[in-house]
């Protein structure tokens, strides 16, 4: 066997479960399969191996569901790929192969039963990873910060749970002013080559990773600037999306005996670790830029996110949109939910009349990381916070946010029954970063840490 040429990458996990995406190598005229077997950390017998046929369709990717595992336990496993002599073979007689595993041993950690106890987590989005010719130019700038944040995972009390990424995993139009990427071939080329950096591909093949697109997975500020070969683009844009970020995520549910069910029309989410409850909003796909009725979520996801923040038992609640929330830009904010007031409100509101306490968005795009509070002018009890963290790595070509980019010195919004004010509650990093956010019984703490992994600076958020 061979070891994974993208992965393995360890996606949702629960108490009991675990996703394992891998891809393999496609062999002209021959059958190609992936395996995993996996043991718990201090046992010497691996598990029963699990075989997939792997097919160019879903360009050799696979990803398994590891079941019946137990909370709060450290997982071993190994992952790799195959092609037999004889093409009669299927995943029930390989199963009969003298096959020799690759060496590589990763692990993996369940999610923790008690639901009160502290948890952590690692936030970040736009990492740019330019590619010259289907090569790309100086990688280790772009995988360097990852190491970072391997080195904290492996010494963080408490544990890191999972990995968010809010946004610019990939950059399809990194080129769009010279060679436009279209082609299926050419931005599944992009993703093979980002994910398979040494230093993300050891972070992810540990830590559970979470991710959700942004406009660059598509097109510089997506619908807004399509052009008329838009449908082409985005078709295959959202073909290469779902193989790599989609397909490991909790989107797809679970079958009777364990196994992920393919088919989802839509690409926001929900999940859960302990008394912590997220909701990953897709902010990008479903925009209507209509005047007459303008939408960043479509009608189902706003209605669903609603009845999930009146109805959650959770004690805290993380939306995820790959777009600020607030606080609005000077400049170039038609792009975030700045451009949506109407329906920024009406969350808003929901949050404020129905007495919803500790949520919080979670937000990246601007290149430029921050912490802000939203307070209501008439209303004490109302309170919302923010966290933002952008980027892991930057173009040279963009720049960094600043304090001075953002309006801060009017109400957010103006209503009858008072205004809603922000302030910000942290200087604005203005450099490559990303965040390290951890919750106990009273607070959110937001450490920030550069790329070498050195801190910034340490925010504490109070909860209700």
């Amino acid at each position: 066997m061979f070891k994974p040429t993208v992965g393995p990458i360890v996606g949702h996990t629960t108490t009991h479960h675990a996703r394992i995406f891998l891809r393999g190598e496609y062999k002209e005229n021959a059958w190609v399969f992936a395996g995993i077997r996996y043991r718990r950390q201090g046992e010497e017998h691996w598990s029963e191996a699990s075989f997939r046929l792997l097919n160019t369709e879903n360009d050799m990717c696979e990803v398994f569901v590891v079941n019946n595992l137990d909370a709060d336990s450290d997982y071993e496993y190994q992952a790799g790929w195959f092609s037999p002599m004889s093409p009669a073979h299927t995943v029930d007689t390989v199963q009969e192969l003298p096959l020799q595993w690759p060496r590589q041993i990763y692990q993996l950690r369940t999610r923790s039963s008690h639901a009160s106890q502290p948890r952590s987590f690692v936030v970040g989005s736009c990492r740019y990873l330019r590619l010259t010719a289907g090569i790309a130019s100086v990688p280790h700038l772009g995988d360097k910060i990852f190491a970072s944040i391997s080195r904290l995972a492996e010494q963080a009390s408490p544990p890191i749970s999972a990995l968010l990424m809010t946004g610019d995993q990939v950059y399809v139009d990194d080129l769009n002013f010279i060679a436009p990427d279209r082609e299926l071939k050419e931005i599944l080329h992009k993703y093979r080559t980002a994910f398979s950096q040494p230093h993300i591909a050891k972070l992810m093949s540990s830590l559970a990773t979470y991710m959700t697109l942004d406009d660059h997975e598509i097109e510089d500020n997506w619908p807004a600037n399509k052009s008329k070969s838009g449908d082409y683009l985005y078709a295959n844009a959202m073909k290469a999306y779902e193989i790599y970020q989609a397909s490991h995520s909790p989107i797809h549910a679970l079958s009777t005996d364990g196994q992920i069910i393919k088919h989802s029309d839509k690409y926001w989410y929900q999940f859960s670790d302990g008394d912590i409850e997220w909701f990953v909003t897709d902010s990008r796909t479903r925009r209507n830029l209509s005047a007459s009725d303008r939408r960043i979520l479509d009608i189902a996801q706003e209605q669903t996110l609603c009845d999930w923040l009146i109805h959650s038992p959770a004690r805290v609640k993380f939306v995820v949109t790959s777009v600020m929330f607030y606080p609005d830009r000077k400049r170039l904010g038609d792009d975030a939910w700045q451009a949506f007031p109407e329906q920024r409100l009406r969350l808003l509101e929901t949050i404020r009349t129905r007495r919803i306490k500790n949520v919080v968005f979670i937000s990246g795009d601007i290149h430029g990381s921050l912490t802000s509070r939203l307070s209501h002018s008439e209303d004490p009890d109302f309170e919302v916070h923010t966290i933002v963290s952008s980027p892991l790595c930057n173009s040279k070509m963009l720049p960094y946010a600043r304090a001075s980019t953002f309006i801060l010195d009017q109400p957010l919004a103006r209503t009858a029954a008072g205004d809603y004010r922000h302030e910000l509650t942290s200087p604005v990093i203005s450099q490559d970063n990303f965040a390290h956010v951890v919750v106990d019984a009273e607070h959110i703490q937001v450490n920030y840490h550069d790329r070498d992994g050195k801190p910034l600076q340490s925010i504490g958020i109070r909860l209700r």
